[in-house]
């Protein structure tokens, strides 16, 4: 497959172009970013890729890319930029994987959760949504594939399969709490990000724009609270939610070791392990622990992925073997292979 990156001067640009040209199906066939980026080399911008990906970058337009003529095009670019981008490029036959939050939700929504009217309702209609773990559903035939967001990801994946096998208490909403390393935030400098600056701080409390996505993923209206963290990346994330009654910890570990039997890239760790940073920290894994205060009837679910990985990145390359018919793991473990053909 030719695969084209827009806006792979940013941290999850970068993490894409390290994924695909590592991938057994994938040739990485061009590199856009803004004007003040083309002429460059990617090696230029991140000297980690010298030698690893010669491509120069190109001015990103609608007619530069579809120049290409690529069997996929990511879009890792502003939100704004990618309801531009997408639909006309999904119109000239590309698969197109927008890592935004540019196709998330309902039309209604973008001027209250990202200041803009979209400019493509019907590119909404259309698209689907990226979420591998609890839904393949239209991945391998929409146009557009909305790649779901990192906090959703790490909050959604359990909580929903929780629900889903009818464990919780409805009428309780779930709180939830994630902490991000500073590369959620992007890679253009801002104060509160720098290093001398960057502190363990709430932010968007109640108002994030996460929130209605992880409310549509889970099915119900959830609270929650992001959490900055002084270090680079990585999300854990922990949630307080209500169990119906007679539900105890051996339900819900049931419930969640059959909901990922086979599902290569989520870990339930056994009792007594706890998700971290460091544990997925470079990997497209999602790790998921448990407890229940049976006093409480409350079930206490934690997870913890790579913001730009499985929270991202990863998860694009996830949607794109599924929409391409390859294994869902092919280039995100090393060493998966099973399946490709031949």
């Amino acid at each position: 497959m030719r695969a084209v990156v827009v806006g792979c001067t940013g941290y999850t640009g970068r993490e894409l172009i390290k994924l695909l040209v590592g991938h057994p199906g994938v040739e990485v066939a061009g590199l856009f970013a803004s004007e003040r980026s083309a002429g460059a080399t990617i090696g230029e911008i991140f000297p980690e890729l010298r030698g690893v990906c010669p491509l120069g970058i190109h001015e990103a337009s609608v007619v530069a890319i579809g120049a290409i003529e690529a069997d996929v095009v990511f879009l890792a670019t502003p939100h704004g930029l990618s309801a531009e981008l997408a639909w006309p490029l999904a119109r000239s036959g590309a698969a197109v994987i927008d890592l935004s939050g540019g196709h998330r939700l309902p039309a209604g929504a973008y001027p209250k959760h990202y200041s803009f009217e979209h400019p493509y309702p019907e590119a909404l209609e259309a698209a689907v949504y990226g979420m591998p773990e609890l839904s393949h559903d239209g991945l391998d035939t929409s146009p557009i594939i909305a790649v779901a967001g990192c906090y959703v990801t790490a909050a959604s994946v359990p909580l929903a399969t929780l629900d889903r096998a009818g464990l919780f208490d409805c009428t309780i909403a779930p709180a939830i709490t994630a902490i991000s390393g500073v590369s959620g935030a992007g890679r253009p400098p801002k104060p509160h990000t720098a290093f001398c600056e960057v502190s363990v701080q709430p932010y968007g409390v109640l108002s994030h724009r996460h929130q209605p996505e992880i409310a549509m993923a889970v099915g119900r209206e959830v609270g929650f609270v992001p959490v900055l963290g002084p270090y680079d990346r990585g999300i854990v994330c922990t949630t307080h939610a209500q169990l119906a009654n007679g539900i105890g910890l051996s339900d819900v570990r049931k419930a969640l070791e059959s909901a990922f039997d086979q599902k290569p890239l989520v870990r339930v760790l056994p009792d007594g392990e706890w998700p971290s940073v460091n544990a997925v920290k470079h990997t497209s894994f999602l790790d998921i622990a448990v407890a229940v205060d049976e006093p409480m009837n409350r079930a206490v679910v934690c997870s913890s992925l790579d913001n730009l990985l499985k929270g991202a990145s990863g998860q694009a390359v996830q949607c794109m073997n599924i929409r391409f018919g390859l294994p869902e793991a092919l280039g995100l473990i090393p060493g998966f292979s099973e399946g490709v053909p031949a």
